[in-house]
């Protein structure tokens, strides 16, 4: 068994690129996923889960058909399962992701946006 503790930072600097998570840890069938983020995402829901914003760095704006919601870093945001969703961020955000194993980031959208899922660092 390894005792370590699992460090944000030493782990968001392996990775420079943008919309594209790595997973960091596992929690029964959830994951824990790193993402940089800069810009605007894809309009996507996803039918079967809630999906978890945790920004660590930064400030993430999501927004919803009828509204939007700002998150600080320190501050986290869960989006409700069906709720149609597109992150924004103006300058870099570092943000983790909480959701199960196998959610597609763009969710039942698809396309060129859809990042490959498992990767782990």
């Amino acid at each position: 068994m390894c005792y370590e503790s699992i460090n944000l930072a030493e782990k968001f600097g392996r990775f420079a690129e943008q919309w594209q998570p790595k997973v960091i840890a596992e929690m029964n069938d959830y994951q824990f996923k790193l993402v940089r983020l800069k810009g605007d995402f894809v309009w996507h829901s996803h039918a079967e889960t809630d999906e978890t914003f945790f920004v660590v760095d930064g400030t993430l704006r999501i927004d919803f058909r009828d509204g939007s919601v700002q998150i600080q870093a320190g501050e986290m945001y869960v989006v409700p399962k069906g709720t149609e969703h597109k992150p924004f961020a103006a300058e870099e955000v570092k943000v983790m992701l909480i959701e199960p194993r196998d959610v597609p980031n763009t969710g039942e959208h698809g396309g060129t946006r859809t990042a490959p899922n498992d990767v782990w660092i």
